[in-house]
């Protein structure tokens, strides 16, 4: 880091600056990649109506020019593209032909995020995202693509610098958590797993019709089980594709989370960086932090572990990188490492997830998830059923077996549903939790609350339920409390942010001449 001191030193504050230069020789270097990858295939296509060499001569010159025209477009592109951080605002002018002029004010930039694929880091350079965290697309961001690694981080601390605004405390700065590598025991559990494994069977598939093979591919699996029955054979095609899954599941994991670290930094600044082949660092700000959720995926939860998100504002989601995950503090981690996690983000004792004494809700809640469960698998069954005794047999038993083994799966999952509702409130957070393949246990600020949306059907109503959702500018936007209670749970809505619903709600002394005693609170009709 030493060497590149000089190069920072003579930076003034608001001097137009480019990029680096050798982002010409990153652009060589992916078409000469892209070239390599198409010239196999074009060879051996040429080859059919020409000599092999007459045909690799062809393709080599489609090569040159392909890397040339890559390289002179992208020289173009660096030569005419300025940026600068003055005192007020970052800006950055770019183009020929369609001269493009773009500015975020400096008091609205949210996220300076760092990220480097493999060929960037050789060469010691990384991709700059400034965003102010709005949901306005590519307008409300700058991407400096590359710079220098150095300039990367001063630019960062630059745009991130803030007069500290968190309270002093017994919570320590530096490191918060570090990748511990057991965790990766937690990946083949995840969802991706068999996602992973269906998308290996299905590029199979793909690659041997690109190929002219997939009906000898076919043919070739039907050689292998050939004396197999059919429900043996669908078996290990499915405990194949479950394995491939895992294995890509661990891959992704290890790509992802390999030199993870969450640190605090002077100020009042997370950092959270992580990535083996493209490195990633990303700052959240702790002024914009309005609480966590505890993330518990249901192979994850069996295995005793949770993930760690931050509940904060100007979190937009990276439509070009899909494994940003900008919001996740820590990665699947014991349950005890995700709770001091929390505790430490938060600078509180205690992690709110788990202080928090949750109010169960009302059993017409239980019965609520049991009908839609069994009506879920029901209908299907039905049509199933109908069908078999109007066209075939085969359905019938088809039928049978979907009802042995989905029958008792709706019941069990409506029965954990039930058991994971619950909210209550933990100092200066209210805490609210829901969900069966994926639990979320939220502890949002109550300061950050800013209105709440109380939701009754028809069913509901019936049942003495309702749905409180409290709507904040951070995080996903809103979190709901499903199903809980009338009375207690417009109690615990005026109780989290007083004054916030009062105006809207009708006392039970004050009701008690009109049949409506037995309701602590409700909203007038």
């Amino acid at each position: 880091m030493s060497s590149a001191e000089p190069e920072l030193e003579p930076v003034a504050e608001g001097e137009w600056r480019r990029l680096d230069k050798r982002t010409v020789l990153v652009t060589a270097f992916v078409m000469a990649g892209v070239a390599a990858g198409a010239a196999l295939p074009t060879t051996l296509g040429l080859a059919g109506g020409m000599p092999l060499g007459q045909a690799f001569g062809w393709v080599l010159a489609g090569a040159v020019l392909l890397i040339a025209a890559g390289t002179a477009a992208d020289y173009v592109r660096w030569s005419r593209t300025r940026y600068r951080i003055g005192l007020d605002r970052a800006e950055l002018h770019t183009g020929l032909l369609l001269v493009k002029r773009r500015s975020l004010a400096r008091e609205r930039v949210r996220s300076v995020d760092l990220s480097a694929n493999p060929l960037l880091r050789v060469l010691g350079l990384v991709k700059v995202r400034i965003g102010t965290g709005e949901h306005a697309g590519g307008e409300s961001t700058l991407e400096l693509d590359p710079v220098s690694k150095a300039e990367g981080e001063r630019l960062r601390t630059q745009l991130l610098s803030r007069t500290a605004t968190t309270p002093p405390g017994t919570h320590r700065e530096g490191d918060l958590a570090a990748l511990d590598p057991s965790w990766i025991r937690y990946a083949p559990v995840s969802f991706v797993a068999p996602l992973l494994g269906g998308a290996a069977v299905g590029g199979v598939m793909q690659v041997s019709e690109w190929f002219g093979a997939q009906r000898k591919v076919i043919d070739w699996v039907g050689d292998r089980f050939q004396d197999t029955s059919i429900a043996l054979t669908l078996v290990l095609i499915v405990v194949a594709a479950v394995a491939a899954g895992v294995v890509g599941a661990i891959g992704l994991w290890v790509e992802m989370w390999w030199n993870y670290r969450l640190e605090r930094e002077p100020g009042g600044t997370l950092r959270v960086r992580r990535g083996l082949f493209t490195a990633r660092s990303i700052s959240i700000e702790e002024r914009r932090l309005r609480g966590v959720e505890l993330v518990e995926p249901l192979g994850v939860r069996l295995l005793g572990a949770a993930r760690v998100d931050a509940v904060a504002t100007g979190l937009a989601d990276d439509e070009q990188d899909k494994h940003a995950d900008l919001k996740v503090l820590l990665p699947p981690a014991p349950r005890m490492v995700a709770d001091e996690v929390a505790a430490q983000v938060l600078r509180e004792p205690v992690a709110p997830t788990s202080a928090a004494r949750l109010t169960a809700h009302p059993r017409a809640a239980r019965t609520r998830r049991l009908r839609r469960a069994l009506a879920s698998v029901l209908l299907p069954l039905v049509v199933l059923t109908v069908l078999g005794a109007w066209l075939t047999s085969v359905l019938l038993y088809i039928a049978a077996a979907c009802a042995v083994v989905a029958l008792p799966a709706a019941v069990i999952f409506a029965l954990d549903a039930y058991r994971s509702l619950g909210h209550g409130i933990s100092g200066a957070y209210l805490v609210a939790r829901s969900g069966t393949v994926r639990r979320a246990t939220v502890a949002l600020q109550r300061g950050g609350v800013i209105g709440w949306t109380v939701k009754q059907s028809v069913f509901q109503r019936r049942a003495g339920l309702l749905t409180l959702t409290a709507t904040t500018a951070a995080g996903a936007g809103a979190y709901s409390v499903y199903d809980a209670g009338e009375s207690e749970g417009l109690a615990f809505a005026s109780d989290a942010v007083p004054g916030l619903l009062e105006p809207f709600l009708i006392r039970g002394d004050e009701t008690a001449g009109c049949g409506s005693a037995e309701v602590g609170a409700t909203i007038p009709v």
